[in-house]
């Protein structure tokens, strides 16, 4: 899984535009539970799931509190998935490795343990 860092709206708004399988982790320095999560998002890279996504690391220090609001971010941590450029599903708070993989599974059409 690629990692790449939003430090503006516009970099933001490019890696949408340019990632098909985008999940994007708002997050902030002081945050316990996000901490938690970079733990539970290092755990997901090694998933086979996690292949083709590219996760895109926004950061309120950075990007401001104003651009979390304009978004209606009410905590950190927040994952969010974006398909197509479309924002699928929105995980607010901590989420474990296997619930990053079902959501991504999910909403991004991943198949694991498919039994036809």
């Amino acid at each position: 899984m690629q990692t790449l860092h939003a430090s503006s709206p516009d970099a933001y708004a490019a890696a949408l535009a340019a990632h098909p399988r985008l999940l994007v982790d708002y997050y902030k320095d002081d945050c316990p539970g996000c901490k938690m999560l970079d733990m539970s998002l290092a755990k997901f890279a090694a998933d086979p799931v996690a292949e083709g996504v590219v996760l895109l690391k926004v950061k309120m220090e950075t990007v401001g509190e104003a651009f979390f609001r304009d978004l209606g971010l009410r905590q950190t941590p927040t994952l969010s998935l974006f398909r197509d450029g479309h924002e699928a599903k929105r995980l607010a708070g901590f989420q474990a490795p296997g619930q990053i993989a079902q959501a991504v599974a999910l909403y991004f059409g991943a198949s694991v343990d498919t039994a036809a």
